[in-house]
């Protein structure tokens, strides 16, 4: 059982500071955008360690923090990993793929050829535990594995837009090669992989708007 403490971190702000803050974290993530096209310029690990350490404090069932987080930079691994994504990839779009997910796919010109997999210096190779496993081998059941990882990728996601990185989630169907890649244990598998880095000079990006508020939410 944990010990419990005061809260000492938290910090109460005015109504008035409260409000300012929502307006600047809204102007603030608004600009963040997917890219499909990076620059290979290098981003230093601490940058990404620090984020992952940012996703690591996310809420998680029963604190189990049932996440893997596997940060690549080495070249010859990306490029093994883009090999076989885009294997997946063709699958996909030549057989799997019903034709309205392809409809709906083709205003952003996607297709199988994957360069961002080696161009980008990271990509992120996020894992939910299926179960945990003790040091004597005994398996133990995690709860809310997919909720919780889901959790922390967001934060992830908003702590590299943070920092001044662009990302791009890639989600290759299925994503069992990257456990053999990446010398991953039977209770893990595959739930995204995150593209990291700056984009590309003068890249560019579908001109698209997000639902208003009224279409996302009620308040009652």
């Amino acid at each position: 059982m944990p010990n419990f403490r005061k809260y000492s971190e938290y910090n109460q702000y005015s109504v008035k500071e409260m409000i300012k803050r929502s307006q600047e974290f809204l102007i603030k993530i608004s600009s963040r955008r997917t890219v499909r096209e990076f620059s290979n310029k290098e981003v230093p690990i601490e940058i990404i360690e620090n984020c992952i350490k940012s996703a690591g404090t996310a809420p998680s069932g029963a604190n189990l923090q049932p996440w893997t987080f596997v940060a690549v930079s080495d070249f010859e691994t990306k490029k093994v990993i883009r090999e076989k994504a885009e294997e997946e990839e063709r699958e996909f779009y030549n057989h799997r793929a019903p034709e309205n997910w392809l409809e709906a796919l083709e205003p952003f010109e996607t297709n199988a050829n994957k360069p961002f997999l080696e161009t980008a210096p990271w990509l992120v190779s996020i894992f939910v535990q299926k179960y945990g496993v003790e040091s004597s081998g005994k398996n133990t059941k995690h709860y809310y594995t997919t909720e919780s990882v889901g959790i922390a990728t967001g934060i992830l996601i908003n702590a590299l837009h943070y920092c001044g990185l662009a990302t791009l989630t890639h989600t290759p169907s299925p994503m069992n090669f990257l456990n053999e890649i990446l010398d991953r244990p039977q209770n893990e598998k595959p739930f995204l992989l995150l593209v990291v880095g700056f984009p590309k000079d003068d890249v560019q990006i579908p001109d698209i708007s997000k639902k208003s508020i009224e279409q996302i939410s009620k308040f009652v």
